[in-house]
């Protein structure tokens, strides 16, 4: 007998239609076996992974580490649920502009996507795109769920005007990586500041030929989640008494640092570099400092080549110390899904405690603490030194991170690109830094009262 019939017989007793579903069983029996039923009631029996059989979910990816290496196991989600996942998989901009045409259409072809609470939340919720999933997280949920074990931190984050908008799916933010071989060589210490980052780039230059010295995002739409580090670390901030900020002292400073450190010591076409790029080139061995996301580990140490020769730690400190980014991917039920308990199953499969474990040991941060205690994680963990770099450096981000990756408005997409020009403008030579950000920061007060 199947869970989902052994469900219905169990209802059968239990509403009172015994004698439609079971007409030979006496009275006295179907008393005696409810009574033994509500003893033995086991939360297995009350949800059923084969619910929706046959359903077909529609799943909108970003083809970054955490979806290539889930998408692995698509397979044992069919398997477990006989629900048919269809992924359309893009690189992060072109996926952001089909979300976007899709979800504005109202279009039910979507029931799922990949979502940054830190980036479009408040954007997507004032839009009424995404479906609430506060309810589902209380009921039909599997038994070994546990979803009050997801980071609160990061689920808050996602929850906008009391509905929860996605579900946690990792923490991250940007690490710097750095060759301990070449700083060995060039008789260069571990950064303990920015300064002594721009300091380490100068003599790499000077040391080591062949190779750039740093690399990090100039993409205009991708740079602002590794600038707001610096930013934050340099003592700025985005607004500041409802008024565009990036203009201060410490945002100039900010902006200037940046947008040098990439154009003296970066590899040529950095104004380009988002983390496909700059992965690529520091798991070949062609630069020596990467400050890119803490979700590209599992990139950047595929083949191998960067496992002995890699340190990992937070972005050093600024003149405010160390106020890293932390964020991370959602998982969202489209407020215009046909399948939104279907999807949530997906969901649920994909964002469980097992799941995430196992991307854990693929360098996908998970955000549940419990994982950190696994035997299996804790093994992976003690095989290469830098994955015990690269966990002591999430810890900071999930003790000191802050979420601000851009403007804290509804507008935080369009933000971004300002944000992405004006450092760009540094990069290229093409302003000076006052001049840059005052072009910037007159855009960007329009966003800001455009609420």
């Amino acid at each position: 007998m199947s869970l989902k019939e052994e469900r219905r017989r169990n209802t059968a007793f239990e509403g009172g239609e015994v004698e439609e579903s079971m007409p030979n069983i006496s009275a006295a029996r179907i008393v005696l076996a409810s009574v033994l039923l509500a003893g033995v009631a086991s939360p297995a029996l009350a949800f059923d992974w084969k619910a929706h059989d046959g359903d077909t979910v529609s799943f909108l990816a970003n083809n970054n580490p955490w979806s290539q290496a889930l998408l692995s196991y698509k397979d044992e989600f069919t398997k477990l649920t006989g629900i048919t996942l269809k992924v359309d998989s893009y690189q992060e901009q072109q996926m952001r502009q089909r979300l976007v045409t899709v979800l504005n259409s109202k279009s039910d072809e979507v029931d799922v996507f990949m979502t940054l609470a830190s980036r479009e939340g408040q954007q997507f919720a004032a839009s009424g795109w995404y479906a609430d999933l506060s309810a589902y997280t209380q009921k039909d949920v599997a038994p070994d769920y546990d979803f009050a074990g997801i980071s609160p931190a990061l689920v808050k984050a996602a929850t906008f005007g009391g509905k929860l908008t996605s579900v946690p799916l990792n923490l991250e933010g940007p690490l710097l990586y750095y060759r301990t071989d070449i700083f060995q060589k060039c008789g260069i210490a571990k950064p303990a500041t920015l300064d002594d980052v721009k300091a380490a780039a100068k003599k790499i230059s000077e040391c080591e030929s062949g190779v750039s010295p740093i690399t990090s995002r100039g993409l205009k739409a991708a740079l602002a989640y590794t600038f707001s580090n610096v930013l934050h670390n340099m003592g700025a901030q985005y607004v500041v008494d409802g008024k565009s900020a990036l203009c201060s002292p410490a945002g100039q400073k900010a902006i200037g640092y940046y947008g040098e450190l990439l154009k003296d010591y970066g590899p040529p076409g950095s104004s380009n570099y988002s983390f496909y790029q700059i992965s690529a080139l520091y798991r070949a061995g062609r630069a020596a400092m990467a400050f890119e996301s803490s979700n590209e580990l599992r990139t950047i140490m595929e083949g191998g080549e960067r496992l002995k020769d890699t340190d990992v730690i937070p972005l050093p400190a600024g003149e405010a110390g160390s106020v890293p980014t932390a964020i991370g991917w959602g998982l969202s039920v489209s407020a215009n899904s046909a399948n939104k308990d279907a999807a949530w199953y997906f969901i649920q499969w994909a964002s469980s405690p097992e799941m995430q474990k196992r991307l854990a040991i693929q360098g996908v941060a998970a955000p549940r603490a419990s994982v950190s205690d696994d035997p299996e994680y804790k093994k992976w963990i003690a095989e290469a030194p830098v994955r015990a770099s690269w966990q002591s450096a999430l810890n900071v981000l999930a003790t000191k991170g802050s979420s601000e990756v851009g403007y804290p408005i509804v507008a935080n997409p369009e933000s971004r690109d300002y944000i992405g020009q004006a450092v760009q403008d540094v990069l290229l030579g093409q302003r000076p830094v006052a001049e840059a950000c005052a072009a910037a920061d007159a855009a960007l007060d329009g966003l800001i009262v455009r609420k």
